[in-house]
């Protein structure tokens, strides 16, 4: 059974795919919720797999056929079941 390490951030790192640079800022306005945490996957990987905010895991599937672009879904963090 192999083991991975996968690297946590509670800082914001910015990355970029062909066609949008991911800043913090520009993150929180298009999910529309404030960061807390980033995970990647390996080492070497520029765009991270998850990304925690403060109501939502988001993750973030690359996707190239023509340019490099991702995917963002949402899951809610703490979903209520009554």
């Amino acid at each position: 059974m192999k083991t991975t390490t996968r690297k946590l951030y509670c800082e914001w790192h910015s990355f970029s795919t062909d066609t949008e640079t991911y800043t913090q800022e520009t993150f929180e306005e298009l999910v529309g919720d404030e960061f807390e945490a980033m995970m990647f996957e390996k080492e070497d990987q520029e765009i991270p797999s998850y990304i925690w905010t403060v109501n939502f895991v988001c993750i973030i599937k690359r996707s190239t056929r023509m340019i490099n672009d991702i995917s963002i879904t949402k899951i809610p963090r703490n979903p209520a079941c009554e």
